[in-house]
């Protein structure tokens, strides 16, 4: 039987080898990457203002602050949360984030200030329910950004009376762990801190300061200032600083020299 001899001529075979390598190795140009464009909201368009309450939920320490900013011509809402503000931190931001859609409504932006607990509220929603795009400002009065060791002893001496938001609290807990990681002040929002040295619920005092904020501890600006933390809402200085932060120029660290203007800035326009 003759034996079928299939062949190529070696020119031919080389080329045939190299165009099947080239098809199956040909490098793939690389792809354009489908990411989403963060837009921050507008700086120079003054929108509403939503007021979160701290720990207990309190809402009548914010009066003076909410019509002073109403004075201005702001709209303002100060937040009521359920089971004065004792309950799960995680659940204060989704409140936060469907009382701020409701109250934006069609403008451009909102700037919100927190008190107390109701910053840490504040910044989860900024954080993990896509509040940054909508914020145009976060102003923070006594938070317990980084915990308070006061919440971690409240809880370790009697666990069954320290709730739920008592115990996010606690410095080192896993949710402040958390929110302030990566960032601790997420891009969008222009931000603005302020607390008292002398603050005997917040533990160090020192943990309202945020990474990427403008950062005041009161008493460098007036250092006759003895407001602690249940007060600082309805301190003049405290409001002073609040109306510059949420104002149309970007918020500056205050000094010394500005103290007594800031105190008369809280006033209300006759």
């Amino acid at each position: 039987m003759a034996r079928l001899r299939w062949w190529l001529p070696v020119s031919v075979l080389a080329v045939v080898v190299m165009a099947v390598a080239g098809y199956l190795y040909w490098p793939v140009p690389d792809q354009p990457e489908m990411k989403t464009k963060f837009i921050a909201a507008p700086q120079d368009q003054l929108g509403p203002v939503l007021i979160v309450p701290g720990f207990g939920g309190d809402v009548s320490v914010l009066t003076r602050l909410a019509d002073r900013i109403r004075d201005t011509g702001r709209t303002v809402q100060v937040l009521s949360l359920p089971d004065n503000g004792r309950g799960d931190l995680r659940v204060q931001a989704q409140l936060v984030a469907a009382a701020a859609s409701k109250l934006r409504g069609k403008a451009p932006s909102i700037d919100v200030i927190g008190y107390s607990a109701g910053g840490v509220a504040a910044r989860l929603w900024l954080k993990d329910y896509g509040g940054a795009a909508v914020t145009r400002r976060v102003v923070t009065i006594g938070s317990p950004n980084h915990g308070t060791q006061l919440a971690g002893l409240a809880f370790a001496v009697a666990a069954d009376s320290c709730p739920t938001a008592c115990q996010q609290l606690a410095d080192h807990s896993r949710l402040i762990t958390a929110l302030n990681s990566p960032t601790e002040t997420p891009p969008g929002p222009l931000w603005t801190t302020m607390w008292t040295k002398v603050d005997d619920t917040v533990v160090p005092a020192s943990s309202g300061q945020l990474r990427g904020a403008v950062n005041t501890e009161l008493q460098s600006v007036c250092a006759d200032d003895t407001v602690r933390h249940t007060q600082l809402p309805n301190d003049p200085l405290v409001i002073g600083i609040v109306l510059g932060s949420i104002a149309l120029d970007p918020p500056i660290k205050p000094t010394a020299p500005d103290c007594n203007h800031l105190r008369e800035a809280a006033a209300f326009d006759s």
